[in-house]
């Protein structure tokens, strides 16, 4: 029958399905690898929810450190004891593919949360493993595994370059779990194993360090371990820190030697710190510095040597180059400067005895004549025995005037000293102090008056502008002398008293310029028994048989100039020099530069005057006064350097 026959075929079709049922079960039962069915999606998209990249490669440099740990996920996978009606009851393949779809979820977050190998029932090693349990061949988590050895590889490296030991090892021994290079695997364990070897060598160069220890004593210093450590691990960072902190030590210690001008120094220094970390980026930068400082100083002493020869004075302008070059022997500019020395040696030199007169470079006018003095020695005071010595004029020594000078032809006049003041409006010290002291002819001494100042004469009178200079004192002296300076654009100054007392002999050693006894004819304005005041007033103490037909200064130049060519350097009036004063020539200099002591209040004061007695007329003779002190007795010349 048609119903039977259907009937028949049914029954056969349901005995089919049951034992294709049955085979079903059984293989999931025993072969439940046989049933996994890889998830199906579209090209290019995998069971994630964000694609991942392929396993690390052996490169470490962007190794980040270990995630926090996170809370251990559950497992999906069907429990053991499942029987065989349940499985049949499972139904196909389906579910266990969404369970371990859901497992390998769960790996893939706690990898992307950084829970490599932490916590331990949490982690994404052991959920990469349970997927692996569950689905063997899984592709994904194979690939887990092996992006997770090459962190953990990379994180053991991190920690020896940090020194870490215990995080090394650590790491190593994940990383040794999982999949990996027998050659990356040896390599790790060789770093590890150096790290443990220099830790404690690197502990015992800290202390040494901080021990003070550095560079010495020879094999007990912090240099010789870390150099001992860069042997067994180069490129050692902790090393490096350290001899790197050594090498500042030197650095900067060149440094500080270059700034001092020591560039011999620092150049020695720098040698010894370049064996410390060879062609290191600090000391290339420090050499660097060094040269620009090297550079730079050469450059302001080869401006000085410049400044030296505009103001003729070509020896220190030599010895200035020599110094430029010595500095830096590359220096632009010097090849230069060496032809216009020589040139200004040729064709610019000056001769003993002539005469200069400097004109003001930025205003009408020019400076008091100058005299160009030869170089030459003598012997600078008087000796015991003399007429008239004074224990402030010992011990005698042998000084050398070696340094070119010029020395103003005759004292500054009231001429000049009235051009400075037209156009500086400078207020004297005698102004500022209310007058000065002069000659009052009713008792025939000198004596304080008020209102008197350089514009007067001896005796309080209106001063000619031919005189010299008097009423002045030390400071005025200065003051013009500066004036002069800024507007020559020369190095004016008060002369030293070697440079006075020499100029004053001019040749000769005697008690008076012009020998030991009185002088036989008239050479400068002394006091002779032959002067008369306006009132016929005469000297109780004077040179015997001698009149020069002044009572008070002589208008400058009216005596004959000795031989280097100075009118009135004994005589007409006392002179300041720029010594300060010293109670005699122990320990003196034995050149031409002025003894001065910073700060002094007295200075010395050289040269007769129309008012002193013959004793004080001797070339040696010399006195202390403050530097505000203003007399009709005293006054002053310039001098130059060349």
């Amino acid at each position: 029958m048609p119903g039977s026959d259907v009937a028949r075929k049914q029954h056969t079709l349901g005995g089919a399905a049951g034992l294709v049922l049955l085979a079903f079960a059984l293989a999931y039962r025993f072969f439940p690898g046989l049933l996994h069915v890889e998830p199906q999606f579209e090209e290019g998209v995998t069971a994630t929810s964000s694609p991942r990249a392929p396993a690390p490669t052996s490169t470490w440099s962007a190794v980040t450190a270990p995630p926090p740990e996170t809370a251990p996920p559950s497992a999906a996978v069907p429990e053991e004891g499942t029987s065989f009606a349940d499985a049949v009851r499972m139904g196909p393949p389906v579910a266990t593919t969404k369970v371990v779809a859901a497992l390998l979820k769960k790996a893939q977050d706690a990898e992307d949360a950084g829970a490599l190998i932490e916590p331990e029932k949490g982690n994404a090693v052991a959920l990469y493993r349970e997927v692996l349990a569950a689905a063997p061949d899984n592709r994904e988590a194979e690939a887990g595994l092996e992006r997770i050895g090459g962190a953990l590889r990379d994180w053991a490296l991190a920690a020896t370059v940090r020194g870490d030991e215990g995080s090394a090892q650590r790491y190593l021994a994940a990383y040794a779990e999982l999949p990996h290079s027998e050659q990356e695997l040896a390599d790790v364990r060789a770093r590890v194993k150096t790290l443990h070897e220099v830790l404690p060598m690197l502990t015992r160069a800290a202390g040494l360090m901080k021990a003070g220890h550095a560079t010495g004593p020879q094999g007990g210093n912090a240099l010789e371990v870390y150099r001992q450590v860069m042997a067994l691990d180069p490129g050692n960072r902790l090393a490096d820190a350290g001899l790197a902190s050594i090498e500042r030590t030197y650095l900067d210690n060149a440094l500080a030697q270059a700034a001092q001008d020591d560039f011999d120094a620092a150049d020695a220094t720098l040698a010894e710190a370049s064996a410390i970390r060879p062609g290191s980026q600090e000391l290339l930068e420090t050499r660097s510095r060094i040269e620009g400082i090297r550079t730079q100083r050469a450059g302001t002493v080869l401006a000085q040597a410049r400044s030296a020869l505009d103001a003729g004075n070509a020896d220190l302008a030599e010895q200035l180059a020599q110094r430029a070059q010595a500095i830096s022997p590359d220096l632009a500019g010097l090849d230069r400067f060496n032809v216009r020395l020589r040139n200004a040696r040729l064709y610019a030199s000056l001769s003993p005895g002539q005469v200069l007169q400097d004109r003001f470079l930025d205003i009408a006018g020019s400076a008091p004549p100058i005299v160009v003095i030869p170089t030459g020695n003598f012997t600078m005071g008087s000796p015991a025995d003399e007429e008239g010595h004074s224990e402030h004029e010992e011990p005698q020594r042998r000084v050398a005037i070696e340094v070119g000078f010029a020395l103003g032809q005759s004292e500054v006049t009231v001429g000049e000293f009235r051009e400075f003041v037209n156009v500086t409006g400078y207020t004297s010290d005698a102004e500022k102090l209310g007058g000065s002291a002069i000659y009052d002819e009713s008792t025939g001494r000198i004596v304080e008056r008020r209102g008197m100042t350089w514009r007067n004469d001896y005796s309080g009178g209106r001063a000619r502008d031919n005189l010299p200079v008097i009423n002045v004192s030390w400071n005025d002296a200065i003051a013009y002398l500066g004036w002069l300076s800024q507007h020559t654009g020369k190095p004016y100054r008060l002369p030293s008293e070697a440079e006075y007392e020499y100029a004053l002999r001019a040749g000769t050693g005697t008690r008076y310029p012009w020998g030991s006894g009185d002088p036989g004819k008239v050479v400068g304005n002394f006091t002779g028994d032959g002067d008369r005041s306006p009132s016929r007033r005469s000297w109780s103490i004077a040179f015997p048989h001698y009149s020069d037909g002044y009572w008070g200064p002589a208008p400058v130049k009216s005596f004959p100039a000795n031989p280097f060519g100075l009118y009135d350097m004994d005589g007409n009036v006392s002179e300041w020099v720029q010594d300060c004063w010293h109670d005699n020539y122990i320990r003196a200099p034995r050149e031409s530069t002025a003894w001065v002591n910073p700060g002094c209040r007295q200075h010395v004061v050289r040269g007769g005057s129309w008012g002193s007695d013959p004793l004080q007329v001797r070339s040696a003779f010399r006195l202390p006064a403050a530097a505000d002190t203003r007399s009709a007795r005293v006054g002053f010349r310039v001098a130059r350097d060349l």
